[in-house]
């Protein structure tokens, strides 16, 4: 198993530099195509337009939103160009209440989805949107990375978030390329409960399932010590030294899963390593 078809979505110059350094550095790693799909982000919302607004303010808002989205594929262009992977481009314009079905489509055919991080100083409020659509809507595994740092290729360590749930185990699955590559899989096991399944023997089952893929896995059971859940789980990737954490994406609601749950927002927000997660 490997990654062969990836993606990256991009709608600002001065937040795309990440991106497109760490799909390139993947392309090249797995001899993967990326792709990279560049919209300008129309922000307003027509519905509300001021009485007297005619098509003029409209055109304006278009026009600006084709430029960004211009400059931005000129950017990944070069910068696909310079790193010598097999890539291509797209760009077009998005009102920002539409922008899911875009990224959606398009995730679902991909491998792995490479994006930045969609919070923090400086990020468009399409960021969110965009990771949620890629996640819930394309259900395609979305490696977040941060704004700084070398961009990720083989990951020596691996730390793995295990609650034995499917999203976890579907994080699991949907990492393997990176799982098997590394030198250790460290399966982080939060406060087992007492009378799971894995009571007995939290995290075995998940280890030696790996074991069989050739995965070496170490089983570290943590205490919750700190509030938060990724709290404990950034704490433990500093601790040991991990390239890349690896965990479940969680709706915050069965009824509206474009929203994400308080341990993903968390973990996005706070994370200095790559994250990869699926839904």
């Amino acid at each position: 198993m490997s990654y062969k078809s990836l993606l990256t979505v991009l709608t600002a110059a001065d937040t795309a530099a990440a991106p497109l350094a760490q799909i390139a550095a993947l392309a090249e790693e797995f001899g993967a195509h990326a792709d990279a799909l560049c919209l300008g982000v129309d922000r307003t919302q027509t519905g509300y337009y001021y009485a007297g607004a005619n098509a003029m303010v409209l055109q304006e808002t278009l026009a600006r939103a084709q430029e960004e989205a211009e400059e931005v594929q000129s950017q990944a262009d070069a910068a696909l160009k310079q790193a010598g992977v097999a890539y291509g481009t797209d760009s077009g314009v998005a009102q920002i209440a539409d922008i899911g079905r875009h990224v959606a489509r398009q995730a679902r055919f991909s491998d792995l989805v490479v994006l930045g991080q969609p919070y923090g100083s400086g990020k468009r409020a399409e960021a969110e949107p965009i990771v949620e659509a890629a996640l819930f809507e394309g259900r395609a595994p979305v490696l977040v990375v941060p704004d700084k740092g070398a961009p990720l290729k083989a990951p020596k360590t691996v730390l793995v978030a295990w609650n034995e749930s499917i999203e976890a185990m579907t994080s699991i699955r949907r990492a393997m390329p990176f799982l098997q590559g590394a030198e250790l899989v460290r399966i982080a096991v939060i406060d087992p409960p007492q009378h799971g399944p894995e009571r007995s023997d939290p995290g075995g089952m998940l280890a030696q399932m790996l074991a069989r893929h050739g995965v070496k896995c170490e089983i570290d059971v943590l205490s919750k010590t700190l509030t938060r859940v990724s709290d404990v789980l950034n704490r433990h990737a500093a601790d040991t030294a991990a390239d890349l954490i690896v965990m479940g994406a969680y709706g915050h609601s069965r009824f509206r899963e474009a929203i994400l749950g308080g341990a993903t927002r968390n973990m996005l927000e706070q994370a200095a390593v790559p994250v990869l997660m699926a839904h």
